[in-house]
Parts: structure tokens; sequence; C-alpha cells
């Protein structure tokens, strides 16, 4: 079951304030940029780089999701391994709360999102 229209507009607000606060300086944009989807009950934060052999388009690199689990009013955590497979992020496999999700994210006291 998808999100209401007020729970999607909180979690917007918050990934939009997370982007806005973790991407590149403006001149560095164009190579290196953040965004964000919601799809479902989970939200994705993303790269956005230029393709290797065709710098006029863009290719997305996964960093973290979270999934909402509603019958326990928890967000999973996950991480993108080599395997290229989402894997639970055991420092903190869950949030009460989108925002704390994105603090796990930002904070990456582990280095699994950011490298």
């Amino acid at each position: 079951m998808a999100f209401s229209e007020l729970e999607k507009k909180r979690i917007e607000k918050a990934a939009s304030q997370f982007i806005e606060n973790n991407r590149p300086l403006p001149h560095i944009r164009p190579e290196l940029d953040l965004g964000y989807r919601v799809t479902g009950q989970s939200v994705e934060i993303f790269e956005i780089r230029p393709k290797w052999k065709a710098m006029h388009e863009k290719d997305e690199h996964p960093v973290a999701k979270a999934t909402y689990v509603k019958s326990q009013e928890v967000w999973r955590i996950y991480w993108q391994r080599a395997d290229l497979k989402w894997h639970r992020y055991t420092p903190f496999p869950e949030a009460e709360s989108i925002t704390d999700f994105f603090s796990v994210v930002a904070q990456d006291e582990y280095c699994c999102f950011w490298g």
C-alpha cells in the first residue's frame, strides 16, 4: 500500500532537506549530484553522474534505501553492497522516523553509504 498524500508530502519535505544539505557545490553538480525517489513504501537516495562513454547521458548509483513497515511503525534501512543487492544496514537496521533514516545516512559512521 502506498503512502497517503500527507505522509508522502512529509517524506518529500524531509528528503528534499536532506538532499539540499548534502548536495555538492553548484559547480560540481553537472558531474555529481544527489536525488531521491519514493516508490511504494520505500525511499531511495542515489547519486547522479554522467555515463562514462556518453557524458550527455546520466546514470544513477544507489546510496541508501529505507522501507516503511507499517505494522511495526519502523523504517528498515538498507545499503547496496558490491553484489548490487540491498542488504540491511546492521549497525542501525531500523529508524523510528524518516528523519532518523536521513541522519543515519548523513553520518555514515561505518562508511557503507558513501564509501
